[in-house]
């Protein structure tokens, strides 16, 4: 199993998803995680929080690529509806050649009505937006020949994107999604997959392998390294450290209904959080027996958002936790 970090830095605020640091801190936490074997790091976008949550992924990632030699740089994601979708092809071009070549680009839809409501546009618009955006971002980023566009809400004449990127034909691209439906079709169209924070084991297993069957069936391989599943982890040596925890855990479900402005699952208020084995919450070996059965069940991308985003808590993950965590044939063997 493979594993990489999601999150973002922060300045000022208070710290509504547990999923962000100060921007110094980060910088130092992403290298550290290179230094320990971490394949990636993805980066999330939201703007007007009031608490200091990364804004400008792609500025950062852009200062990262300097830093780093071989971590994997992400975005989780670019919120389409909110970008010109040419400055945006010119903006990760630039990131996938200063990185060599390291970019993974995830990109969605977006869920945050406040922040629709802030840049005024409608939510009802999104999907479109977000089709459009989409369709003329990855035709920018592969087309070498001048071209132009003429849709519902952008228009160009004649462009070319300059620098085209070094993967080809682009960088991967990753989608979230939770659905059957959206899990089959981010597979058809041979896109990476990311999985949320939320869904126990067995539903994320569930969803994995609902990827993997859709891959195979629109003749791609099933490769497990195209499914990012995100876990919140936090490293408990004692009750006490047990119980606050299980507290930030409360704190961040509730968090993210309320940010979200969605109707919620019932688990959201009433999950029996010491029984909640989507979040990563125990000693090492805890955490590396729930890691086995994600292994066991077709996962072999992790993504942690850390509570103690430092490099002592890497180095427990690389050499502590990781090193416990078997391919399901060697756990078989």
């Amino acid at each position: 199993m493979r594993f990489g970090l999601f999150g973002g830095a922060k300045v000022g605020g208070s710290n509504p998803l547990g999923d962000s640091y100060g921007y110094r801190d980060f910088i130092d936490y992403i290298c550290a995680a290179e230094d320990v074997g971490a394949d990636g790091a993805f980066l999330v976008e939201h703007h007007f929080t009031g608490a200091g949550q990364l804004s400008a992924s792609l500025n950062l990632l852009t200062y990262l690529a300097a830093k780093t030699r071989r971590i994997r740089l992400g975005t989780a994601v670019v919120v389409l509806p909110w970008h010109n979708p040419v400055l945006l092809a010119e903006q990760v071009a630039t990131v996938d050649v200063l990185s060599e070549g390291r970019l993974d680009l995830g990109v969605g839809r977006g869920y945050r009505s406040e922040e629709f409501a802030a840049f005024c546009i409608p939510m009802s618009e999104a999907q479109e937006r977000y089709q459009e955006c989409l369709e003329l971002l990855l035709r920018s980023l592969t087309s070498r020949e001048r071209f132009s566009h003429h849709g519902p809400r952008w228009n160009f004449e004649n462009i070319v994107v300059e620098p085209p990127p070094v993967q080809r034909p682009h960088p991967p691209v990753w989608m979230a999604a939770g659905t059957p439906g959206g899990i089959a079709y981010v597979a058809s169209k041979g896109y990476n997959v990311l999985f949320d924070q939320l869904g126990t084991v067995d539903e994320t297993i569930e969803r994995v392998r609902i990827y993997l069957d859709a891959r195979e069936k629109a003749g791609l391989s099933r490769d497990g390294r195209c499914a990012g599943v995100t876990r919140a982890l936090h490293i408990v040596g004692s009750r006490a450290e047990r119980e606050r925890a299980y507290a930030r855990r409360r704190e961040t479900l509730s968090r993210i209904g309320e940010l979200s402005k969605r109707p919620q699952p019932a688990t959201f208020a009433e999950t029996d959080i010491a029984n909640d084995d989507a979040a990563l919450i125990g000693t090492p070996e805890e955490i590396a027996e729930r890691l086995q059965r994600l292994a066991d069940g077709g996962v072999e991308y992790v993504l942690f958002t850390n509570a103690t985003a430092d490099r002592r808590t890497l180095e427990t993950i690389a050499t502590r936790i990781m090193p416990l965590v078997k391919s399901p044939a060697v756990a078989e063997a």
